[in-house]
């Protein structure tokens, strides 16, 4: 029976040693081809607050969830940017704040050969959507460590939330004409 496994494993190490042909032809990489690579991941600035602990444990546990979003992305190499993802949690009973939590969760990521639109909705939407998990992971265990249940944030969906804000943009870039247009002509008319 031993001898099977050790041929039957020999068998396999000479099947995994044999080169690959596929592997030594793989094509030259275009240098001028849109690149995209996650440099590091890190916890900029966190922040917990429990102002009326213990008391807030004597009630009933119902609290009104207060949830903002925010993404800012600068560059700070060649190539290279930084994206901060700010969450921040408000939990209130009744008018009383339970706890206020609030993570910046950042990356670095790489990006080269990109046109301008396409390398900002990277940084708002696919990068966002990196760093989201480890920022509620960090939300949750914050949360439990202040002795209150885990929020379990839902996914975000930062493609969707770029897309809004791309329309928003667009409607108000549309209202303005109108309105200079109407201002210039309410000032020719006076004249």
């Amino acid at each position: 029976m031993a001898e099977n496994e050790q041929n039957e494993q020999g068998e396999q190490n000479e099947q995994t040693a044999a080169p690959d042909p596929a592997a030594q032809q793989q094509p030259q990489q275009d240098p001028n081809a849109p690149q995209f690579a996650l440099q590091r991941i890190y916890l900029k600035d966190f922040s917990f607050e429990s102002p009326r602990s213990p008391g807030i444990f004597a009630g009933q546990w119902s609290p009104n969830i207060n949830f903002e979003v925010k993404t800012r992305s600068e560059k700070f190499q060649e190539n290279a940017y930084e994206v901060v993802l700010i969450l921040t949690v408000e939990a209130k009973v009744e008018e009383n704040t339970a706890f206020l939590v609030e993570v910046q969760q950042a990356g670095v990521f790489a990006c080269a050969n990109m046109e301008p639109q396409q390398l900002e909705q990277i940084l708002a939407s696919l990068c966002p959507n990196i760093l989201f998990p480890y920022a509620r992971e960090s939300i949750d265990s914050i949360v439990t460590k202040g002795s209150f249940p885990p929020l379990m944030l839902s996914p975000i969906n930062f493609d969707a939330v770029y897309a809004e804000q791309k329309r928003r943009q667009a409607e108000q870039q549309a209202q303005q004409p109108d309105t200079q247009a109407s201002a210039q002509a309410g000032g020719n008319g006076a004249g």
